[in-house]
């Protein structure tokens, strides 16, 4: 039996047109593809018919499958000489887990390629009308969970240090912690005047931006639920512009 391969494909942000060419490509000839929640399911129409898909979801404290049995999954159909296609949202390798996949496969002699997605990290708040850099307000920009593993002794990002570091916070996974991070935030001496916003479902037509201050975004966010891209920073403050220029563009596109 002929060894088979897997490919970890990033789908994008949510907008399935966000999915890069090779990615499509490898997806069209998929004959197992697993997949989790943020992939677009209109990606999985583009899969072959009679392609085996397995649902492989993960959400703060719900894993419908751990990560062990993931890794088993995709061993054992390469294995068996198929296609496999890890379908991820985002990018594999941007808080994807896609490395621990990588390295699974690899120690277990499974041939194993990486396409690049497009980051919701940048692409939502891009979309948004939001840079997360733009030229005499923002030259730095840090991307950072806003969930770690609770069994961590000690908690990985440095919030305090964060605060003052860079100009633009970009936070993934951060809409149950956020009264709590914007706290640190405040504390550390980031000032609560810090323009900030919390997009949900960004890049989708689901999309829903609620803008603040760093001192009461928590508050006007409170009823957002995750998936949501939380930005902190002067960046934010140039979505009105540009937001309604990408308003502008869409109408001129639909004409």
């Amino acid at each position: 039996m002929s060894q088979g391969k897997v490919v970890l494909v990033g789908a994008g942000p949510g907008d399935p047109e966000l999915i890069t060419l090779r990615g499509l490509r490898w997806l069209r000839r998929a004959e197992v593809i697993v997949y989790d929640q943020l992939s677009t399911p209109a990606l999985l129409d583009e899969a072959p018919e009679d392609a085996l898909r397995i649902f492989a979801g993960k959400s703060a404290g719900r894993h419908y499958l751990e990560q062990s049995a993931i890794n088993a999954i995709l061993i054992h159909h390469a294995r068996r000489g198929r296609l496999v296609v890890r379908l991820k949202g985002g990018d594999p390798f941007v808080f994807g887990r896609g490395g621990e996949e990588m390295l699974a496969c690899a120690r277990a002699g499974v041939a194993v390629e990486v396409v690049p997605g497009v980051s919701a990290a940048i692409a939502v708040p891009a979309a948004a009308g939001i840079p997360v850099t733009h030229r005499g307000f923002a030259s730095s920009f840090a991307v950072v969970t806003g969930h770690e593993d609770p069994a961590k002794p000690e908690p990985a990002v440095d919030w305090e240090r964060l605060a003052m570091a860079v100009d633009t916070l970009v936070i993934l996974m951060g809409v149950g912690t956020l009264p709590r991070i914007t706290a640190r935030l405040l504390a550390a001496g980031r000032s609560g005047d810090t323009p900030a916003a919390v997009i949900h479902r960004g890049t989708t037509q689901a999309e829903e931006t609620v803008v603040g201050t760093l001192g009461d975004i928590a508050a006007r966010a409170a009823e957002i639920q995750a998936p949501a891209v939380i930005v902190i920073g002067e960046a934010v403050a140039f979505r009105p512009l540009l937001a309604r220029s990408l308003l502008a563009a869409a109408v001129l596109d639909h004409r």
